[in-house]
C-alpha cells in the first residue's frame, strides 16, 4: 500500500532486509565460494596430473612454473610423517567451518569461510583418494615460484581465508556482521 507521493506505509517496504533473508544469501555466498574455490582446486589438480607428468612448463621465464610434485606433508612439505593426523585436522576444519557457516550474516565472512572450506577440502579430497592410500594420500602440488615450495589453487584460497579473517578479526566484525565495540581498560583512567 502506498501513501501520497509513492511513500510505503508498510514497513516492511522500506525496512532493512530481514535477518533470516541476509543469513540465506550470506550462506549461499559462501556456498558458491566454497564449491567454486573447491572445484577449480580438483580441476587443475586433474589438469596437473596429465599436462605436467613428464615436462614442467615455465609460464613467465623462472618467475613462474608449472611443476607436479606429489606432497605427504603439510605446508612447506613439512609434518611427512603425519599424513594420516593432518587428514583428521582437514576433516576437524572442514566440520567446523560448515557449523560455523549455519551463522553467516557478513558477506566478508561468507568469502573467507568459502576459501577456507573449498581450499581445505580440495587438499583433504587427496589425501582420501590419492596414493598410497586413505587419509594417506598425497597432494599434488604443480605452481612453483623461486625460493618457495611449490603449492596449489588449495593452498592459494587457505590463505586468502586466513587474510580476511585476520581482517574481520581486527575489524572487531562477528560472523553476523555486527561489530564488536572496543573495550575501554578502566584500570588506566
Amino acid at each position: 500500500m502506498q501513501a501520497a507521493r509513492g511513500a510505503s506505509l508498510n514497513p516492511s517496504d522500506t525496512g532493512p532486509v530481514s535477518g533470516d533473508s541476509r543469513r540465506r544469501s550470506t550462506w549461499w555466498l559462501f556456498a558458491v565460494v566454497g564449491a567454486v574455490a573447491y572445484v577449480l582446486d580438483v580441476g587443475t589438480k586433474q589438469w596437473a596430473l596429465t599436462a605436467l607428468a613428464d615436462r614442467d612448463i615455465s609460464v613467465v621465464g623462472d618467475l613462474l612454473v608449472l611443476h607436479l610434485t606429489h606432497n605427504p606433508g603439510a605446508a612447506f612439505s613439512t609434518g611427512t610423517e603425519f599424513t594420516v593426523v593432518l587428514s583428521c585436522l582437514a576433516i576437524v576444519a572442514v566440520s567446523v567451518v560448515l557449523v560455523l557457516s549455519l551463522r553467516l550474516a557478513s558477506s566478508l565472512w561468507s568469502v573467507g569461510l568459502g576459501l577456507l572450506l573449498g581450499g581445505v577440502g580440495g587438499n583433504l579430497t587427496d589425501r582420501i583418494v590419492r596414493e598410497p592410500g586413505p587419509l594417506r594420500g598425497h597432494v599434488i602440488d604443480w605452481l612453483m615460484l623461486p625460493h618457495w615450495p611449490v603449492f596449489n589453487i588449495a593452498d592459494m584460497c587457505i590463505i586468502g581465508a586466513a587474510g580476511v579473517i585476520i581482517i574481520q578479526s581486527m575489524r572487531g566484525v562477528t560472523l553476523r556482521g555486527e561489530r564488536i565495540p572496543p573495550t575501554t581498560d578502566s584500570s588506566k583512567t
